[in-house]
């Protein structure tokens, strides 16, 4: 019992309380907007308990915060081992979506397993997939090319799966945080610029003869065409932003909820501008910003190489989905069902979100020990 509150001590004591505050801000915002977001679903179209989704929210939040403790409270060595042996797991589990997922909308990207209905296994990868590709990075051996073919020979099969699918958001967000993990460990500039050509030529072709990609070709036209009458639920979340104004109509009083299936994961953004207003929405991103700060603080001072590349791909991750999230609810970019870090619903996101904090708690902290 000593050892035990000795532990907790030296946790307390070495822990960046900036950043656990940060991100513990984050994680509740995200239940209060899921209560103000989908009790109208609840009571309206299941015709159940108005806080139906919101309790299923708080309990994967309960969870995440446990997941996030204990990543947190691992020494660095304990933490990259056992980081490895689980993505060789989360990488089976993402194959037998091949086999025995579920569809849904005409994709496969689910497991539906006992206790854990509706899994996603590629968000459970994210995060031991940068570690995993880091330690790759960080091998210091004389063919000094090795590292980089070998963390590309470790992409590959997880893009296969994904693009079976088909999942091109995540697909996307897998292949640039591999390019910014790659580019940051010092790659010479022309091979660096070979990949991202080849991975071009190869997503163009994909897109343009393989009739299974001709959704994605589809959606791209339909998002650069406006009148073509196909881009109803971006025009409905961007509608909603703009209808919501600088501070918002009030608690209860949008409209979007009922409008478009599903917006409290994949348009949470514009859930939150149309009721609280886009000065809330700015006060938000703001803080996404001041976490990537302060992270980025502690990467400056950190001396060892696969470290620095954990935490950058770490805050690379929560940056650029965040990006992809808002680019999607305020029609910059094509509808991909991205979901924003933290805020939205789903209990496969929020347990990514809280592995990638936990590992960031980890590696931020005065010491390991």
């Amino acid at each position: 019992m000593s050892n035990y509150f000795d532990n907790s001590y030296d946790w307390w004591k070495n822990i960046d309380k900036y950043i656990l505050i940060l991100i513990l801000g984050l994680f509740f915002l995200g239940l209060f907007f899921s209560l103000v977001s989908t009790s109208l679903i609840a009571s309206d179209k299941l015709n159940t308990n108005s806080y139906y989704f919101f309790i299923k929210h708080l309990i994967f939040i309960s969870l995440g915060i446990i997941i996030l403790l204990f990543f947190s409270f691992l020494n660095q060595e304990t933490l990259i081992k056992i980081s490895i042996i689980l993505f060789f797991f989360a990488f089976i589990s993402l194959v037998l979506v091949v086999f025995i997922g579920i569809e849904v909308k005409g994709s496969k990207r689910w497991l539906d397993i006992p206790l854990v209905p509706r899994f996603q296994p590629i968000e459970i990868l994210k995060p031991f997939f940068i570690i995993i590709v880091s330690a790759v990075l960080s091998l210091n051996n004389k063919k000094l090319y090795f590292k980089y073919f070998f963390s590309a020979a470790i992409l590959i099969p997880v893009l296969l799966i994904l693009i079976s699918q088909p999942d091109f958001g995540q697909t996307l967000l897998i292949t640039t945080i591999w390019l910014a993990l790659i580019f940051v460990s010092g790659i010479n500039i022309f091979l660096f610029f070979s990949f991202i050509i080849t991975a071009g030529l190869i997503v163009s072709y994909l897109v343009i003869f393989v009739p299974k990609f001709e959704y994605i070709r589809l959606r791209l036209l339909n998002f650069l065409d406006s009148s073509s009458g196909n881009n109803y639920q971006a025009e409905r979340a961007s509608d909603a932003i703009i209808n919501g104004g600088f501070f918002g109509k009030g608690i209860g009083e949008g409209t979007l909820n009922s409008r478009i299936p599903e917006a409290h994961t994949d348009y949470i953004v514009s859930i939150i501008s149309e009721e609280f207003g886009a000065i809330i929405v700015i006060g938000i991103m703001l803080i996404y910003l001041v976490l990537s700060f302060k992270v980025i603080q502690k990467i400056k001072v950190v001396k060892d190489h696969n470290i620095k590349l954990i935490l950058i791909g770490s805050i690379s991750i929560i940056l650029v989905q965040s990006f992809i999230h808002v680019g999607v609810n305020v029609q910059l970019l094509p509808t991909t069902g991205m979901t924003l870090p933290f805020l939205s619903y789903g209990g496969s996101s929020i347990v990514s979100t809280a592995l990638i904090s936990g590992i960031i708690l980890n590696l931020t902290k005065r010491k390991i020990f």
